[in-house]
């Protein structure tokens, strides 16, 4: 391997699906909380996060109840967690809504942590993946499900660099919580 002297930093895109949300009766799409199985999974993500040493230095979540239930059960799991941005942008948005969310963030956050919807977030994965490590790209193509987590990687000044087919996704999981 060949190191590039003055080469862009490594820049790490976390996108992280929420976790399963309920469906009760005269409840906002928006305002829809966690079923029991996404709280037992959102903590599973945010373990599988330390764990696979990829803590974000920032993280921007839809406004979606669901979307906050996750990040605030994921990042518990973390001794300090990051700032967060609720974005309401977020919710509902498409490839090019979440590139510009993802473009206005500070060149100093090196790994960034996305907590969104689908389809959204399985465009964006697939739109941004040039490549991917292993089956990692046909595993996000045949399903990306709730609690599911794929971390993107690519080099660039600022985020703004982030462009489609310019990341190598590294890596693909699905965390799912115990049953108690």
């Amino acid at each position: 391997m060949i190191i590039r002297s003055g080469a862009a930093p490594l820049r790490r895109l976390v996108v992280l699906r929420h976790a399963k949300s309920a469906r009760p009766d005269g409840v906002a799409d928006h305002e829809r909380p966690l079923a029991p199985r996404g709280r037992r999974d959102a903590p599973a993500a945010g373990r599988a996060l330390a764990e696979a040493d990829c803590l974000p230095d920032l993280a921007l979540c839809s406004t979606a109840v669901r979307a906050r239930q996750t990040w605030q059960l994921a990042s518990a799991q973390w001794g300090t967690p990051p700032p967060v941005r609720f974005d309401p942008r977020l919710y509902g948005a498409d490839v090019p809504d979440l590139l510009e969310v993802v473009h206005e963030t500070p060149a100093e956050v090196e790994t960034l942590l996305l907590i969104g919807h689908n389809p959204g977030l399985t465009d964006l994965v697939l739109a941004l993946a040039g490549q991917g490590l292993d089956d990692t790209l046909e595993r996000v193509r045949t399903k990306f499900p709730t609690a599911a987590i794929a971390v993107l990687a690519a080099h660039g000044a600022s985020w703004k660099a982030l462009a489609p087919g310019r990341a190598l996704l590294t890596g693909m999981t699905v965390p799912r919580g115990e049953k108690k």
